[in-house]
């Protein structure tokens, strides 16, 4: 039998650091759409440890879908549902209304109209106050982008030139015209941020 289970390695080493502030920033109850959801494993890590929230994840890659779906399976976590076919560039979203919108690692690695899907999307379904979440690695005006994220920026780009390392400030921009407020920022390993919009 065929196992579908995709692992990431840096899912392992930030899942951690991303649940820590997360359980600062989602609500108590309520439902989570994660965007962009890759392996799954994220979603898988959060799930198992908020117990009283119910998570969407959601890719538009059917791969990932089934890595998803079958890391779900071995759980056997109720309130972890079957994986949605999104892109968050092409609206509608299959999803009317969530308590929370979750984006780790996608801004900076497809095209920038994935991102104005995004603001658009998450604002149209979350609740005045409801939080959008991003984490990832950003350029900030005024403090200098890590040598690291400098040769990653590079390799994205060698890989598809509509990817790389976005301007926080383009991001907050974007937000901003959505309707959410400005950001909440916070340092996170190996030069990432962890960014929390709220809806207006």
């Amino acid at each position: 039998m065929t196992d579908h289970r995709q692992q990431a390695p840096a899912a392992a080493r930030n899942r951690d650091p991303i649940l820590a502030v997360l359980r600062g920033v989602l609500p108590r109850t309520g439902t989570v759409l994660e965007i962009a959801s890759g392996s799954g494993e994220h979603v898988l890590h959060f799930a198992r440890a908020l117990p009283e929230l119910v998570f969407q994840p959601s890719d538009p890659n059917p791969e990932a879908r089934q890595s998803i779906a079958a890391w779900a399976a071995e759980s056997g976590l109720a309130n972890l549902r079957p994986p949605l076919a999104l892109d968050a560039a092409s609206p509608p979203w299959p999803v009317t209304t969530a308590d929370a919108v979750l984006c780790i690692n996608m801004i900076h690695i497809s095209p920038w109209a994935a991102t104005e899907g995004l603001m658009r999307g998450a604002a149209a379904i979350l609740p005045p106050g409801a939080p959008l979440y991003l984490y990832g690695p950003y350029r900030r005006a005024g403090v200098p982008t890590a040598p690291s994220n400098e040769a990653f920026d590079r390799d994205l780009r060698g890989r598809d030139p509509s990817w790389g390392l976005r301007e926080l400030e383009a991001v907050t921009n974007l937000a901003d015209a959505a309707g959410f407020s400005g950001p909440a920022v916070t340092e996170m390993p190996a030069n990432n941020l962890s960014i929390v919009f709220r809806r207006l």
